[in-house]
């Protein structure tokens, strides 16, 4: 449950710009500011199933977006190379291996 509220937090910070305000106050409220489906309910009266229905339409929604876009993926994949890059420059590894790790940062822009 951890690594989904993880996952739905970084998709929806990459991409809120996409949702409606309905879409985005949910998903905020949900995630962000851990409330339960009754109380996000109660705040905009409606019933605890609308709610549950739109944020679960709006997680679909991000993980399209993501497979789309890949904003996340490369993220991720550009905080591991970081990762190994300072690993390596503390370790005193060769120019050529620090080399092809920032070419493989430049490949994912």
């Amino acid at each position: 449950m951890l690594e989904k509220t993880n996952r739905m937090n970084y998709l929806y910070d990459f991409y809120q710009a996409l949702l409606t305000p309905k879409q985005s106050s949910y998903m905020a409220l949900y995630y962000l500011d851990d409330y339960s489906l009754g109380e996000i309910a109660e705040e905009y009266d409606v019933s605890r199933q609308a709610v549950y229905d739109n944020i679960r339409r709006t997680e679909a929604m991000l993980e399209e977006y993501e497979e789309k876009l890949l904003l996340f993926g490369k993220f991720q994949k550009r905080k591991t190379l970081i990762s190994k890059l300072k690993e390596q420059i503390a370790a005193g590894v060769d120019n050529q291996a620090l080399i092809e790790m920032v070419a493989e940062l430049e490949k994912l822009d």
